[in-house]
């Protein structure tokens, strides 16, 4: 039986990581299994499904290696200076490799959810690294964060602490495991819940303190915050503990230093998303404002900037980090109040320092993404968070403060000339403006007829702008990166659903190239785009069957002007419609519901086109098929009626799915 030789297996198994060590140090050059993390993962996916058959030989053959290791290690801690640095080094390496097997082990509870004496035996492995944590940030060993080994034993008690959350803290067993609570508190005196948390949190923070340099282990260990915040009891629990209080309220460099380290500003969103989590939990104003003090500080420093010395390194990476900052914290607010709180904090006071960075930095894509993604973020109504009282001009404001730093990037980006690596200075900064605009088009919480009533100009001012971009751009180029073209689709779709004047103003060359473009985002694979292709050729020709074609003679400028525009591009219509029959014939569309509304629309504005976008098809066909292709367009359209009622849009959606079914016997 397999489960007679678990033992030795996970014998010989560490045997050889330990054995292998001496070569791994000995051959500097050679690449060490403990820094490949995902890789290291995957190797060790078989000891939860192996061991649990013989759980307490396993876990009693590991304590017995890992006891003399850490007895050891704890003695060196006292030792001034380390006696053998060597020697340490490789302590800490097999330190590492049993703490990523205890881990590992650690996921059978989540496989089998077992109780009883598993639950013991976990407690015991548990506690040695409990032992373990208490003494890796004392004495020599506080010497050591430089050390390459060193922050291989931290990210393996990262990685051991973030799957002892998942069995034993998170929100499900809260009320569970009162075994292995009451055998850690006889083994290190860590009695419920709260004294966990307080152990997790210490350690984090004593990361967070001492690592400046470290990327992995400081993500690594916002990792671990983060998921310790996502429950809402964990959460709760939490802001009871003073080390979690010190951090919402003391988030700043001199605390922190990895705030300050260029290769971890990526890290700041994540860890302001944690802060701000914990934050909004207590639902508190005051509480608020006090925790966002250290960046208030930020914004006082910069705005009181001279315009001379704008452009230094130091106010260049405080943007930068600021930024991402602020990010992470609107991407915690998740409901109206909550909102409200940074809404209010931001504007009118700290808004114009947004605009000014804008103006000085707009050629430095390092400052510009940061800047432009906090906004994205800012003007994203999810969860109905930008719901404001009826009385209320917010929406309107912040609209205002969108086309102002829109405009201001945009009218300044557009004459530089493009360099070597176009997407990062200027393609990213273009997508993202267009994502800002398409979500804040598409908020619901702008109305934005009150610019044109009276004569406010941020509206035009923003799409003026954001047209002129995406003209500066050929077409190819946009489709070459999934990002831009995800962001250009999205845009146009907004604009054709709910500024549809705007592009039936538009030049024939420009209405052309809009509408053109639109016919090539429906062949794209991409299946979201291709809906938003089609979501906004269905507007577009909707609005010409409807005011056009049954309605009376357009007497609207922007109506006249869509006439002219179709008559001065009389195969505009007749190509889109061949492309969406083309679509629905050769290729196994999912989204065919989407295509069939604009097809339709077109089908509608003029039967003949229809005829001879069909003639030509069959055509292009086979003699021997033809007929029976011709019969299934003559299906298509049984009873379907002129008009775009909602009945008769889903009998003609009905009507296609048999059409393309008929095609499959051609």
């Amino acid at each position: 039986m397999l489960e007679n030789y678990v033992p030795t297996i996970v014998e010989g198994f560490v045997s050889t990581r330990f054995d292998s060590l001496q070569s791994e140090f000995l051959d500097e050059l050679s690449e060490n299994p403990l820094d490949n993390v995902e890789l290291l993962q995957d190797q060790l996916d078989f000891c939860p499904q192996l061991c649990r058959f013989k759980y307490e030989s396993c876990s009693s053959y590991i304590m017995k290696v890992m006891e003399p290791l850490l007895q050891m290690y704890m003695e060196w801690a006292s030792v001034q200076p380390c006696r053998d640095n060597k020697e340490l080094s490789l302590t800490e390496a097999k330190l590492a490799w049993l703490v990523h097997i205890i881990a590992a082990i650690l996921k059978t509870k989540q496989i089998s959810g077992y109780s009883g004496e598993h639950e013991l035996l976990d407690a015991e492995l548990s506690a040695c690294i409990f032992q373990l944590i208490n003494v890796t940030d004392n004495g020599t060993h506080r010497q050591r964060y430089g050390e390459t080994s060193k922050q291989r034993l931290d990210c393996a008690i990262i990685i051991f602490l973030q799957n002892f959350k998942k069995s034993y803290i998170g929100d499900q067993a809260m009320h569970s495991s009162t075994q292995l609570f009451d055998r850690l508190s006889t083994l290190v005196g860590l009695h419920d819940h709260l004294q966990v948390l307080n152990a997790v949190t210490g350690k984090i923070a004593t990361n967070l303190k001492s690592y400046t340099q470290c990327k992995e282990v400081i993500d690594q260990t916002i990792s671990l915050f983060m998921e310790l915040t996502s429950g809402y009891m964990t959460g709760k629990l939490l802001l009871k503990l003073d080390t979690v209080k010190f951090i919402t309220s003391h988030h700043n460099k001199e605390h922190f230093p990895f705030l300050e380290e260029q290769t971890c500003f990526r890290s700041r969103t994540t860890f302001y998303y944690t802060i701000g989590s914990l934050i909004f939990l207590e639902d508190s104003l005051l509480k608020f404002k006090s925790s966002m003090e250290p960046l208030l500080q930020v914004f006082i420093s910069l705005e009181s900037t001279p315009d001379a010395i704008f452009r230094s390194d130091v106010v260049k990476y405080a943007l930068i980090g600021l930024m991402r900052d602020l990010r992470g914290i609107t991407m915690a607010t998740d409901g109206r109040k909550t909102y409200g709180f940074l809404f209010d904090w931001l504007y009118p006071a700290r808004t114009p320092l947004l605009l000014k960075a804008m103006s000085h930095w707009f050629d430095v894509p390092e400052v510009t993404t940061p800047l432009l993604k906090f906004m994205a973020e800012l003007v994203l109504n999810k969860s109905q968070r930008l719901t404001f009282d009826s009385s209320s001009p917010n929406g309107i404001l912040l609209f205002r403060e969108v086309s102002k730093l829109i405009v201001a990037y945009g009218s300044r980006i557009l004459p530089v000339a493009d360099p070597a690596d176009v997407y990062k200075s200027k393609y990213k900064g273009i997508w993202i403006s267009l994502t800002i605009l398409s979500r804040a088009l598409s908020g619901n919480y702008v109305n934005f007829g009150v610019f044109e009533l009276y004569g406010d100009r941020a509206l035009v001012d923003a799409l003026d702008v954001a047209l002129k971009m995406i003209l500066v751009i050929p077409l190819a180029e946009i489709l070459a990166y999934p990002k831009f073209a995800g962001s250009y689709f999205a845009f146009l779709e907004v604009l054709f659903d709910n500024h549809l004047t705007f592009i039936m103003n538009l030049d024939t060359n420009t209405f052309m190239h809009i509408v053109g473009s639109l016919d090539s985002g429906l062949k794209s694979l991409n299946e979201s785009i291709s809906s938003q292709c089609a979501s906004a050729v269905d507007q577009l020709a909707s609005f010409y069957f409807l005011n056009i074609t049954m309605g009376e003679l357009p007497t609207s400028p922007a109506a006249l002007n869509l006439v002219q525009c179709i008559n001065d591009c009389p195969g505009l219509f007749p190509q889109i419609l061949k492309s969406l029959f083309e679509l629905i014939i050769f290729e196994d569309c999912g989204n065919r519901w989407s295509l069939s509304r604009p097809m339709l629309s077109l089908i509608l504005i003029n039967e003949e086109m229809f005829t001879s976008v069909k003639g030509h098809i069959v055509a292009s066909y086979p003699l021997d098929q033809q007929q029976h292709l011709s019969q299934c367009f003559d299906k298509l359209m049984e009873d379907i009626t002129r008009s775009l009622e909602q009945n008769n849009r889903d009998r003609f959606t009905q009507n296609l799915n048999r059409f393309k079914n008929g095609l499959r016997v051609v």
